[in-house]
């Protein structure tokens, strides 16, 4: 589909949708296996203007930040518009923030007001004036002299600042990522060159709409395409997935590389690693074709695009996907950058991991003599970087090269037709005891391609030895001896797949689930 006119900004997007699909859904809630919450475009514009007219109501002017604090559901969109309709610049909180980080945040930001759901009100413990979103359409004490209408919101420019996304880092250093209308809409916009949308599109979201990879891509990209969303009423276990797959049917779904890491260990895997299939090279070409048949159909049947992104994906899982001609998209960016810098679109799938930046994204990759093979860190420009970082210009001149560079902080390189390879974090890297460069994430996707491991994190001893810390997977019951032996076992194959300077020395076992980011990568910061 074609999009007829550009909107430039959040509100101009909200408008513009309730206008040209105002009777199609946009959003809806599955529970228990079923479709409530309806609400169609017009809904959405009339809501989301309602929102901002109480906004105003409790004093919030041009420019003021307010919280949006609340699960996945219907309201969290309406809430996002009507805080820019309102002139004011969204502040989404993720729900898994601690009661400390919430006042931190609520502090640093100077938020005037929050959006809240009323399962999240215990976590709020600051007074400041509020809107339960909670069936925001049944809330009717404005003054009809104070109603925000299509023509007197408060208009706003592309370059102004929109929202401020807190992060939940690898490194532990949460900062507050300025995005403007610019940053948000380009990256919306491009990714209509990878993966061209059609209304008749439905969205299943799984990843928490404050983060920006949900939020850009999961959220705003279908709304400037008028397809629909549906949100889950609980947090997307097996058992909750599966019944919302078989009735939302989804055609696009966004998740990160755990999600199907797992389901390819636990359920696709042990079928395929069978001893008459590994013998028969067809036998299991045919087996993996079947295995994805049955992927597709687990995931409703009607699946186009799947993309993944947050995360490296194991190669192991990579390639069964590819084999198996699973509808899968990589994705790579950074919240600094509204999230997206580059990726590929379904069956346009490069072995290894290679991705292409946007047309309007320009990357370079600053060379390190130290590093082999053209590695470097990976710099940015393009109208999706960020303006800075709120009230930090220290850290924000740290992450800006002299030339006006965005410093990602992660390594790659470019093949010769320029696709883009991701190797780490540029922190994460280890130096070997000659200066060799070590990357943890490729030995962690090797140890995750073992049944026994359910996650794990690779670091540098005290010694300077490599060292496996993981935990293993549920379905691993044997006893300590016989677990030792084929943690043993393990250690010795993964170091004939690495080089001498890269093989693990030992194998140390976690019995309790690291903690994770939103996007389920391990905080680093916690364990080495």
């Amino acid at each position: 589909m074609s999009i007829s006119r550009n909107p430039e900004t959040l509100s101009a997007l909200c408008l513009f949708a309730a206008s040209k699909y105002s009777k199609k859904t946009a959003f809806s809630m599955c529970s228990e296996g079923k479709i409530v919450r309806k609400i169609n475009y017009a809904q959405m514009g009339k809501n989301a203007l309602r929102i901002a007219s109480i906004l105003r109501q409790l004093g919030v002017k041009k420019d003021d930040k307010v919280l949006l604090l609340s699960d996945n559901c219907p309201e969290w969109p309406l809430a996002y518009f009507g805080i820019a309709l309102a002139g004011a610049v969204s502040v989404p909180l993720l729900t898994g923030f601690s009661i400390e980080q919430i006042e931190h945040i609520t502090k640093h930001s100077g938020a005037k007001a929050v959006c809240i759901s009323a399962a999240m009100a215990e976590k709020f413990r600051i007074n400041l004036p509020f809107i339960c979103i909670d069936n925001i359409a049944d809330i009717d004490n404005i003054s009809h002299n104070d109603d925000i209408t299509e023509d007197t919101y408060e208009k706003r420019q592309p370059e102004d600042l929109a929202t401020i996304i807190y992060t939940s880092g690898t490194q532990g250093n949460s900062k507050g990522v300025m995005l403007s209308n610019k940053n948000l809409l380009s990256c919306v916009l491009s990714s209509y060159s990878y993966f061209p949308l059609k209304s008749s599109d439905a969205f299943l979201s799984v990843l928490p709409l404050a983060h920006s990879y949900e939020c850009s891509i999961g959220f705003l990209f279908p709304v400037i395409g008028g397809a629909e969303i549906t949100y889950i009423d609980r947090p997307p276990s097996p058992s909750v997935m599966l019944p919302a797959l078989k009735v939302v049917r989804p055609t696009i779904m966004l998740t990160v590389p755990l999600l199907i890491e797992k389901i390819y260990n636990n359920a696709i895997a042990p079928k395929l690693n069978k001893k008459i299939l590994l013998k028969f090279p067809v036998m299991r070409n045919l087996a993996v074709l079947i295995a994805g048949l049955k992927l597709k159909k687990t995931f409703g049947g009607r699946l186009r695009f799947y993309g993944i992104g947050g995360a490296p994906l194991s190669d192991h899982v990579l390639d069964f996907l590819t084999s198996a001609k699973f509808p899968y998209a990589l994705g790579y960016g950074l919240t600094e950058t509204a999230p997206f810098l580059a990726g590929n679109s379904p069956f346009y799938n490069y072995r290894g991991g290679g991705i292409w930046p946007p047309e309007n994204v320009k990357l370079r990759i600053e060379k390190n003599p130290e590093l082999k093979n053209g590695e470097g860190e990976i710099q940015v420009q393009g109208p999706n970087v960020m303006l800075g970082y709120y009230d930090d210009e220290e850290k924000t001149s740290e992450v800006f090269t002299k030339d006006g560079w965005f410093r990602t902080g992660d390594l790659g390189n470019f093949d010769s037709e320029g696709r883009l390879f991701i190797r780490g974090r540029l922190k994460a890297m280890i130096l070997g005891p000659s200066g060799e460069n070590i990357y943890p994430e490729e030995i962690e996707g090797l140890l995750g391609a073992s049944s026994l491991v359910e996650e794990s994190l690779v670091y540098s001893g005290k010694k300077g030895e490599i060292v496996a810390l993981v935990r293993l997977s549920e379905a691993t019951k044997m006893a300590a001896g016989v677990i030792e032996k084929s943690l043993e076992d393990l250690r010795a194959y993964v170091n004939t797949k690495l080089s001498g300077f890269s093989r693990i020395s030992k194998i140390v076992i976690k019995s309790d689930p690291f903690e994770k980011t939103p996007t389920m990568k391990i905080k680093r910061y916690l364990y080495v």
